[in-house]
């Protein structure tokens, strides 16, 4: 299983890039470079040569991150993202890592690799820590308007997802609401329970956002607005939290002395709400794996996110997405 780098994209591309997937290629991991040759060899020279298990796929172009998706991935048809996919396309390559532009991404994805048959539209997922473990939540951001429809195929990638991923044997699937009655929420919400309560997933209704972190649910499915709200929430306030923590600790000498005595807590805690210990974000529901960095990840959130893809694309992530899909218009038929 090889796995796909965009060396060209974050805000840190392409040095933090090539040493996150050459610490990734020395676990054994076959990595191609994309991007441009001259400076990825440069920058492989640095750090101490060519692993025998990376290979350079070299790109004229590159997508800036604040570049417009759409116009960018037309015109820039040599670029790391396009040549990364086109890689995939042919069989080359079984999973993308970039920590490039997201809408680029998407675009250059969806453009090469096509959507899963029964995906409308891919989706964002990523893990959050709960009191019990970790759930899926979906989507974060790539789509800001939705169909209810939309709604139930996110429910199925993202239940197939929690499965491979959490290996949780029938996940539990919520909608996020402001309610838990289901006469509350709006039509968007309301139309996708009807769609999704008699569906073959283990659908247990609405979900407040206060109950995410309870461990009571393992999917929670969103449209992108609201899902990268919650997420930008929950990176901001677990920044402020410790930040609180830290101020606090500094009042008096018991505050610094039980410091001491809390450290390592402190510590695995905050590796939980680190994001680079789950190093991106999977594009669920196109016909690869494709795992979207945050643009700031350093060297360690890039070797975890091409662990992870590698990890999704031994485990047939994609297959097991199309036997579920097929399985749900299946039961579309029936009404």
């Amino acid at each position: 299983m090889k796995v796909c780098v965009d060396a060209m994209g974050g805000d840190h591309a392409p040095e933090w890039v090539i040493k996150g997937a050459l610490q990734a290629s020395f676990s054994g991991i076959p990595v191609i470079l994309v991007g441009d040759e001259n400076r990825i060899k440069k920058e492989i020279a640095r750090l101490g040569g060519l692993p025998s298990n990376v290979e350079i796929a070299h790109a004229e172009e590159s997508i800036g991150m604040s570049e417009a998706p759409a116009v960018a991935v037309r015109k820039k048809k040599k670029s790391s993202l396009r040549v990364g996919f086109k890689l995939m396309k042919e069989g080359r390559a079984d999973a993308l890592v970039s920590a490039g532009n997201s809408g680029a991404i998407m675009a250059s994805a969806i453009l090469t690799l096509r959507s899963i048959p029964g995906i409308e539209r891919p989706a964002i997922a990523t893990l959050i820590p709960t009191f019990k473990g970790h759930m899926v939540i979906l989507d974060i951001g790539a789509n800001v308007d939705c169909r209810a429809d939309h709604l139930r195929q996110f429910a199925v990638v993202g239940a197939v997802f929690c499965h491979t991923v959490l290996h949780i044997p029938f996940p539990r699937v919520a909608l996020l609401s402001n309610a838990e009655e289901t006469s509350k929420g709006n039509t968007l919400t309301r139309e996708a329970h009807h769609l999704l309560k008699d569906s073959f997933l283990n659908y247990i209704g609405y979900v407040e956002g206060r109950d995410i972190f309870s461990g009571e649910v393992d999917v929670v499915i969103c449209d992108g607005f609201v899902g990268n709200i919650v997420l930008k929430l929950t990176e901001g306030l677990s920044r402020a939290i410790f930040g609180f923590m830290k101020n606090a600790m500094k009042g008096s000498f018991s505050a610094k002395i039980g410091y001491l005595f809390l450290r390592g807590a402190l510590r695995n805690l905050s590796q939980t709400f680190d994001y680079s210990e789950y190093g991106g974000a999977p594009l669920l529901g196109v016909d690869g794996i494709c795992l979207i960095a945050h643009g700031s990840s350093p060297p360690k959130a890039i070797k975890n996110a091409i662990y992870h893809a590698h990890e999704l694309a031994s485990q047939n992530l994609v297959g097991r997405m199309k036997r579920n899909l097929q399985r749900l218009n299946g039961e579309i038929g029936k009404e």
